[in-house]
């Protein structure tokens, strides 16, 4: 056998040899992240960082109805649709029809369909949208308005309007062009992913 045979050879085994060592590295790194996935669960379940959901009180806390009841805290936020809002339906990649997202000046409402009963405890919700997401644009405005570059009435703010669990509501003030892009593409995706798990439990 010809040395150029030869080489091709070795260099033969040694493709193979790549390839089922980076078939055997992609199964490995899927099942570490399905671990990931499943000690970060964990973590939620046992109220790891899990901070207050309502960052500011809703008019259900303050607002008693005629007779002493209390008000379901998800029908006093329920306002109606202004001229000013625009209304941006957040859909899967299925097409199902996950919430409408009402967008006026400077706030949002997000509303799920009422057959969507999105509960605040199925991640991501709190450990990624909630976290990562709505605390960290209200830190970064905080910090703003500490050094005197932000009114503090224009700090963001947000507030999950709940029916026990179930999310009825999400409602968020002082929000720019960039942050809605931003919010409107993250609540898209945690809702998403929260409906993928309902339905895989269902």
């Amino acid at each position: 056998m010809s040395q150029d045979a030869e080489r091709m050879k070795r260099l033969i085994e040694f493709k193979k040899k790549l390839e089922t060592r980076i078939v055997e590295m992609d199964g490995e790194l899927k099942d570490l992240q399905a671990t990931l996935e499943t000690v970060n669960s964990i973590l939620l379940e046992k109220g790891f960082r899990r901070p207050e959901i309502s960052k500011e009180p809703s008019a259900a806390e303050a607002a008693p109805i005629a007779g002493g009841g209390a008000v379901p805290e998800y029908e006093s936020s329920m306002q109606s649709q202004t001229k000013a809002e625009s209304v941006i339906p957040l859909n899967a990649a299925t097409g199902e029809l996950l919430a409408n997202l009402y967008a006026g000046a400077d706030s949002l409402r997000v509303v799920p369909p009422g057959d969507k009963n999105f509960d605040v405890n199925t991640p991501p919700f709190t450990h990624f949208l909630v976290e990562r997401v709505f605390l960290k644009m209200q830190e970064r405005d905080s910090e703003l308005a500490r050094a005197g570059q932000l009114a503090p009435d224009k700090i963001f703010r947000y507030n999950i309007v709940r029916d026990g669990d179930v999310i009825r509501e999400i409602t968020v003030r002082n929000v720019d062009a960039d942050r809605l892009r931003e919010l409107k593409s993250s609540i898209r995706w945690t809702l998403e992913k929260m409906y993928e798990k309902m339905q895989s439990q269902s």
